[in-house]
């Protein structure tokens, strides 16, 4: 069985624009929830979210590059940058037949679609639209673009899973290597929705919290309170890489990456299950092929959004999958860092490989009354990070349509 490891880690988030910041501040329970700085927001219902703190386009490309780019590719070019950075890769050195890319998003370029289709509503009716505005708003470009600027040609392309996106990637990443197909894959996601658009939309499904007087409070996971999602943006790069080529090129290891698990509540367009269910089977399948059982995970963090219906139902699967496992630990750092949809499995899975490092379980912010039939089933850190030496974190992830897709992920022993 071929072992696949993480040797390169790269994150651009609302709470850190960079892996160590980004750390520092999730175990601080930092909350990057403010009010919208990207469009006038006075006609929205929500008029906040958690934007990226001092990014600046230019401080990473030229103009032309800005030009040809989409803010969610810039992300997901900053991510692996710090990624390829962080695991001291020289890709010259190696063979780039069999380094490949899958990298996710699920809006891909909303931003370019909505400021070039509102330009053109405003104008005379002639559609001048910039040569660049297709490869701009493709989903995979990304994909492509990272692939161009390292010079990869092995596997490329971009799963789409909407809010499960990302887990999906790193599950296909996983899967090329185990099945001998690459060496090493850049994987993660990124995703730029905080638009008139994306808000709008997201809004009028009644699916983001419109605490409006207190932004930095209104992500709340698990709480009886809570009254929807908060919007985030950014970028998370993982590589994975085949241990023995990692091992052979002197590379350090931050984790391993054991088992994935994809499933579909098949039952509404944007609701999850109310029982679980998709979420129970992709859970179980992770485990199954991690070889482990459901007492030897101990940490999991849940795709928890902080909306009524969807938190219930992920602790319902919990609580099937699980029973009353009180040594099992539980958070949700989307309470800071937002919902990054395609982009969230990234960040988060990043957080699980750093909590299994350094013994540290980064905690739920803003929950002070969690949902009374589970408040005793599970150990909930609330508002400060936990001590805890663990061997096998879990992170889920759930997309409107139905998908899930949970990755396990273990601490690195040689």
């Amino acid at each position: 069985m071929r072992r696949v490891v993480i040797t390169g880690i790269g994150a651009l988030t609302p709470i850190g624009n960079n892996l160590n910041a980004y750390w520092e501040n999730l175990k601080n329970g930092v909350s990057g929830a403010a009010p919208i700085t990207k469009f006038d927001t006075s006609k929205f219902k929500t008029t906040f979210a958690c934007e990226l703190k001092g990014y600046d386009p230019k401080d990473h490309f030229d103009v032309k590059e800005i030009r040809k780019y989409d803010p969610f590719s810039q992300y997901a070019l900053v991510a692996v940058a710090e990624a390829v950075q962080h695991g001291n890769i020289d890709f010259s050195a190696l063979n780039k037949d069999r380094i490949g890319v899958i990298w996710g998003s699920g809006n891909g370029g909303i931003q370019t679609f909505e400021d070039q289709m509102m330009e053109y509503c405003a104008g005379d009716g002639t559609p001048r639209f910039p040569p660049f505005f297709i490869p701009r708003i493709l989903v995979d470009i990304a994909s492509g673009i990272i692939s161009i600027k390292y010079g990869l040609r092995g596997v490329n392309f971009c799963p789409v899973s909407a809010c499960a996106t990302s887990n999906t990637a790193l599950i296909e990443a996983f899967n090329y290597i185990k099945w001998d197909k690459a060496e090493m894959i850049i994987t993660g996601g990124s995703e730029a929705a905080i638009t008139q658009s994306a808000i709008g939309g997201f809004s009028s499904a009644k699916a983001l919290s419109t605490r409006n007087d207190s932004p930095e409070t209104a992500s709340r996971p698990f709480d009886v309170n809570r009254d929807g999602f908060v919007m985030g943006e950014g970028a998370g790069a993982l590589i994975l890489e085949e241990y023995e080529h990692a091992k052979k090129r002197g590379a350090i290891i931050y984790g391993e990456i054991v088992g994935g698990g994809m499933a579909a509540d098949a039952y509404h367009l944007t609701g999850t299950h109310p029982e679980g269910d998709g979420a129970v089977l992709g859970m179980l399948e992770a485990m199954r092929e991690a070889g482990i059982t459901a007492n030897e995970i101990d940490y999991i963090n849940m795709h928890a959004t902080s909306t009524p219906q969807g938190d219930n139902s992920e602790l319902i699967a919990a609580k099937r999958v699980f029973g009353e496992h009180k040594n099992l630990t539980i958070s949700a750092t989307k309470s800071m860092t937002g919902h990054l949809l395609g982009a969230a499995g990234a960040i988060e899975g990043i957080a699980c490989v750093m909590a299994l490092q350094e013994a540290i379980i980064p905690p739920t912010i803003n929950t002070t009354e969690i949902e009374p039939d589970f408040k005793n089933l599970f150990d909930f850190p609330l508002g400060k990070s936990k001590q805890k030496e663990m061997r096998y974190a879990m992170s889920n992830t759930f997309g409107f349509g139905g998908h899930i897709a949970s990755v396990i992920f273990k601490k690195f022993e040689a």
